[in-house]
């Protein structure tokens, strides 16, 4: 699947890039926060021991930074665009649309969702960009 990018994106993938030695997939530009997926494996370079790399770039481009990992199935994928929310099980249906219920502890519910929803609608546009999923439903 073909991501197409805005050129303030693929410039701060670039910058990003460049402070971390880590190429990020994708990137989505939200107001003051830019979200990041980056590579299956390479998560831990991204973020630095003890946050110090991503907290480095935060400063950097004066922006607040969130990363995603990419994974290979969109089961995968939805449940490290929730993360941190402790994500039990996905279940990808393919009725009319293509939805992947999520099935998460009680107490992670708000962190799923996330301030103002913000993590969920994070989370459906990049499973939408990148495994075609239509929606994300909380079970």
């Amino acid at each position: 699947m073909r991501v197409e990018l805005s050129d303030e994106a693929r410039r701060y993938i670039a910058r990003f890039d460049e402070l971390t030695d880590v190429t990020p997939i994708d990137c989505l530009v939200e107001g003051d926060r830019l979200v990041f997926l980056v590579p299956a494996g390479e998560m831990a370079a991204a973020i630095g021991q003890a946050g110090d790399t991503v907290a480095r770039v935060e400063e950097r481009l004066g922006m607040s930074i969130e990363l995603v990992e990419n994974a290979d199935t969109p089961e995968a994928f939805v449940a490290n665009a929730l993360a941190p929310a402790a994500v039990r099980a996905v279940t990808i249906s393919e009725q009319n649309d293509r939805v992947a219920y999520v099935e998460v502890a009680d107490a992670d519910r708000g962190v799923a969702i996330g301030s103002s929803g913000r993590t969920i609608e994070t989370a459906r546009t990049l499973a939408a960009r990148h495994h075609d999923v239509d929606d994300i439903q909380l079970t």
